[in-house]
């Protein structure tokens, strides 16, 4: 029987109640295909920083080396700057083992009102491939006379023709692979980023040429906005910058019906270093400890994982047990109307397993 070692950070908020009911969901799938998972788990996150002050400790990224994958609930909290958490955390992890792809799938499950007038189950169907380690998100700059008054920031992007080459390759690889539309979407803004935005449409013209039987859109991130409310049902994957797409991804989920069914995946797709597979939702401080955090977000990001891991009939069948939850629509959390708990949910999935 093979066994995966998983390293587990539950991280902050509903992450340390959503983490618990994925890993349920793996022990059971893991029984019905003969795979065994050794979680290792990891107490990093806020409460370390209150103790610490820092998110992990110095050798965090040796110790999660050897693993085949981390499963990651949620990082942040009210009492420390955004900026602190995401990079003593989320982006270290993202940068050293190059988990380069960030892919985000946005699916309107039957049963499952969308915002969208007129939408029914599977009419959105779609997937965000973001760059996920440079671009805007690079870090470079510098603050000059920094907490006086003439204060200056210096923020500076960083686009590299490796870097789009890499991740517009995987979004049109995806794109092959899914049997949808074929279609892969150039999410830019050249007409006021005259350097970054013009590398980018550049190189994924040159890549796309390399896909002659996938069709190409390209448009602008604010068009691209807009067209999510007005015809999501005419994209198939969409690709962009680490920022377009972060902003993009939320909006997607939402017009699913909930950042309670947002599964993610931080992929190192050439497979030299563990990915990372944690739902979008974050921390959510405000119904934290209330036990009423909708947990498909994460289960689903489990079976992300599971795909990862080459055990794709196991994917399929979490997936499935979803997707039949929600088509019943008798235990739902009340991010979707009902009055559910996170363990009835997750309960009413492992029935289904079962």
């Amino acid at each position: 029987m093979r066994t995966f070692t998983i390293a587990v950070i539950a991280g902050d908020g509903v992450g340390t109640e959503v983490i618990p009911q994925g890993k349920r969901v793996l022990e059971q799938i893991g029984r019905k295909h003969q795979v065994n998972f050794a979680f290792q788990d990891f107490d990093w996150g806020a409460e370390h920083y209150f103790r610490w002050g820092r998110m992990m400790p110095a050798g965090a990224i040796d110790l999660m080396q050897p693993c085949d994958a981390i499963y990651l609930g949620a990082v942040g909290h009210p009492q420390i700057p955004d900026h602190t958490t995401l990079n003593g955390l989320l982006l270290p992890i993202r940068r050293a083992f190059d988990q380069y792809a960030n892919v985000r799938p946005a699916y309107l499950y039957p049963g499952v009102p969308s915002p969208l007038a007129g939408r029914k189950g599977g009419d959105i169907d779609f997937v965000v491939v973001r760059e996920n380690t440079e671009g805007e998100y690079a870090q470079v700059g510098g603050f000059v006379y920094q907490h006086q008054p003439e204060e200056v920031a210096i923020q500076t992007s960083v686009f590299t023709r490796r870097g789009i080459e890499r991740i517009v390759k995987f979004a049109f690889e995806l794109a092959a692979q899914r049997n949808k539309k074929k279609r892969v979407t150039s999410i830019t803004k050249s007409n006021a980023q005259g350097y970054s935005m013009v590398l980018w449409d550049r190189t994924f013209q040159e890549v796309a040429a390399q896909f002659p039987d996938v069709e190409t859109e390209s448009l602008l991130v604010d068009a691209a906005a807009m067209n999510f409310v007005r015809r999501p049902e005419s994209f198939d994957v969409v690709v962009g910058s680490n920022l377009f797409c972060d902003i993009l991804s939320d909006l997607s989920a939402a017009i699913i019906g909930s950042m309670g069914l947002a599964a993610s995946a931080n992929l190192d797709p050439q497979r030299r270093f563990p990915s990372m597979f944690e739902p979008v939702h974050g921390s959510a401080p405000d119904i934290a400890g209330k036990g009423v955090v909708n947990p498909l977000a994460a289960i689903l990001t489990a079976a992300m994982m599971l795909e990862h891991l080459e055990m794709g009939a196991a994917a399929r069948a979490v997936e499935a047990a979803v997707a039949a939850v929600l088509a019943e629509g008798k235990t739902r959390t009340p991010d979707l109307g009902g009055k559910s708990s996170t363990e009835e949910v997750t309960n009413a999935v492992l029935e289904k397993l079962a």
